[in-house]
Parts: structure tokens; sequence; C-alpha cells
């Protein structure tokens, strides 16, 4: 038998290995709560009414989904996950998680901070990888202009020059900390103006080691293929190709814009298609992993399997430096902890910000818990037995 095979997901003594009792009481309430439809449909304009008019309620959700979900408001406040999840061998992703800004003064400062996530990872193995989205350091409406090819004005052309300034002093700070940087994928009406930023600063930065990772989405249809057409492009430019490799984000977005503006959906026909394209590119990454370096950011237990199992059939070390599994913090500690209690390279996403900042970040996962199937009582169930467990 091999290796990959022998990983056991339920073990929930390694799962919550770092959890205290009162951490795994709280995790047990939210949980529950968050398994309420009802309560997760009406929970964001609810809670972002009481934000706006004022209400003292950012205590309240600091102390509950803030801290199951989120690292703290500053990369200081981060310090204290860092340090837990290192003593079980999980790496972290400082992830700046602000959105939806539209000034320039803000990209400016959103960069900034990028570039704080990078200095506060270098030379510490505990922060392997950082991450960026493009919509922080530029704005979606120009993106979305450049990717339906209109003609931009003199000012539109000088502020995109700007994003891909901010987009290169990024990536040439951690090709010279020499820490990775991820760009994260967003929507299909901007992706291809962010795919192509991604493989020039690939083109720039990965010549001699892994810097750069663009992230694949593989909801849609098209993207197994664009991953294997980078592939060619970096064996033919002469760098690796850097992949996050993720099912997707924005599934119900996408196919609302899609019918409401006439055009096909890009997102796959069902589930089944998506898996079998999701696992297609983690296979196709580890036959070429000289070549490429992944992320499997994913919180399907058969993937994690599958990618196990490919690393013992290629006799690959469990902790290739291009092999990465990644979860979100607050999420899945059963296929973190036991991955890298077998030695796997894994990560957690740590998002961090203001409390008001991040809450769209957090209804997200509220809503993503309800509506992936079984991944609520997955959760439950899990910390369920790990309570009987230790008589609890």
């Amino acid at each position: 038998m091999s290796q990959g095979t022998k990983l056991n997901f339920d073990n929930t003594e390694i799962a919550f290995r770092s959890k205290s009792k009162a951490e795994l009481n709280s995790a047990y309430w939210l949980f529950k709560i968050m398994s309420s439809n009802f309560l997760t449909q009406v929970g964001p304009p609810v809670t972002n009414l009481m934000l706006n008019v004022g209400l003292p309620i950012q205590g309240i959700i600091k102390k509950t989904i803030f801290k199951q979900f989120c690292g703290g408001e500053t990369i200081a406040e981060c310090e204290k996950t860092i340090a837990q999840l290192g003593t079980v061998k999980v790496g972290t992703i400082l992830d700046y998680s602000v959105e939806g800004e539209e000034e320039e003064h803000v990209f400016d400062y959103t960069c900034a901070e990028i570039i704080r996530t990078i200095d506060r990872a270098e030379g510490d193995p505990r922060v392997p990888i950082t991450v960026f989205k493009v919509t922080g350091i530029g704005r979606f409406g120009l993106l979305e202009k450049l990717d339906a090819k209109a003609e931009l004005t003199a000012d539109e052309t000088a502020e995109f020059e700007k994003v891909k300034k901010r987009c290169e002093r990024i990536c040439r700070t951690a090709y010279e900390k020499n820490v990775p940087i991820m760009i994260d994928a967003e929507e299909t009406w901007i992706q291809e103006t962010i795919d192509q930023l991604a493989i020039d600063m690939m083109m720039l930065f990965n010549k001699q080691k892994l810097i750069v990772y663009n992230t694949y989405q593989i909801y849609r249809h098209d993207k197994l293929a664009d991953l294997k057409a980078d592939h060619l492009i970096a064996k033919e430019a002469g760098f690796i190709l850097g992949a996050k490799i993720v099912r997707g984000a924005y599934m119900e977005k996408e196919r609302k814009r899609a019918a409401e503006m006439g055009y096909p959906s890009p997102i796959q026909p069902d589930k089944a298609a998506t898996d079998r394209d999701y696992d297609a590119a983690i296979t196709y990454s580890v036959e070429n992993v000289e070549q490429i370096g992944i992320v499997c950011g994913t919180h399907n237990e058969n993937s994690c399997r599958i990618l196990a199992d490919l690393l013992d059939k290629y006799q690959i070390p469990h902790n290739h430096p291009h092999v990465y599994f990644a979860q979100l913090l607050g999420m899945s500690d059963n296929l973190s902890f036991n991955l890298s209690d077998s030695n796997y390279n894994v990560a957690k996403y740590v998002p961090y910000g203001p409390v008001k900042a991040v809450m769209p970040y957090l209804f997200r996962r509220a809503q993503e818990n309800t509506s992936i199937a079984g991944q609520t009582s997955r959760e439950l169930d899990l910390i369920f037995r790990e309570k009987k467990r230790r008589n609890i």
C-alpha cells in the first residue's frame, strides 16, 4: 500500500491537536449556527445594516466568525496564528483581505501592505507563500474594459501603467526576498488581463526559481486547456510555471451574468466535470513537476488523496518544494493537519484586515460552508467526535 492511501483524514486527535477545549467548543457552536441556511442568508444584510448604522457589534464578530476564519486585523495580530499553525508544521499564507476599493491611494496602500506580508515572510519557513488580488491594486472597471478589448483613454492607459508597476513591484520584492507569491483568480470578465499579467511576471521572475503563481479555477471548462497551454509557453520561454489549482469561487455570479448577457456559461456543466478536470490538472502538473510548481487549493478529500498517491507513484518526496496543499483557516483541519503529519507541504490561507473591511470575505465563507455539499455537517461531525474523544 502506498503512503498516500494510508492517510487517515478522520483522525480527529491530529486534526484538532492545536485547539484548546474553549476553541473547540467555540468552533462547534459557530458551525452549528452556520448550518442554518436561513441565518446564512439573512446574516449578511442584517450585519451590514448594523455595522453601517454604527451598532457596536464589531466586538461580537471579532470574537466569533472573525476569530474562526481570520488571523487578526493586522500582520502583528496574526502572529499567534502563525505560531499555532507552525507547531503542527502548517504554514501561513498571509492574505490581506480588504476588497471592493476604488481609489488610487487605497491601491497604493494595499500594494505597500502586500509588500509588508512579503517582508514578514522573508526567512521564516512558517510563512512559505504570500498572495494578492489584482483588484486590490487596480480598478475592477479598468480591468473589465481591458478584457473587453475596448479602447482606453489616455488617463486609463496611464492608470493601467500604475497597476502594472504595482504588480511588478510586488513580484520583484518577492523575487528579491525569495518568497513565492500567488496571484489570485477573479471573475472571467477580468481574468484574461490578470492571466497576462501573471505570465509577464513569471517570464521576469521564474527563470531560475519558482516565485510567481497564477491561479486556475477549474470550475471553468477552459482552464485545464489553459494550464497546458501556459506550460508550453513556459517551456518555450524557459521559466517555471507556478499554478495554484482551485475549483473556483464565483460560480453563481458567473452563471447569472452569462444568462443575463446571453453568452455561453464559462462554468462546467456539472460537478463531475469539474472534479474530472481538477484531478487531471493535478496529474498533469505532477507529471511535469520540475517545470510546474503547484499549490493544490482544495477542501476536497478525494483530490488530496489523489495528489498524495501521485507523489508516491512517481516517487516524489512528500516535501518537494514544487508541491503544496492549501486550505482556508478555520476549515478542513482534518485535511491540513493529517497531511502535515505525513510530511507533506501544507499551508493555510490566513486572511486579515479591519473587521468591517473583511466582512465580504467572511460572508462568502459562511455561505460556502452551507453550499458545499455536507461541508458544515462534516466539520460538525469531526468536532463532535473530538469533543467526545476528549470527554468535553
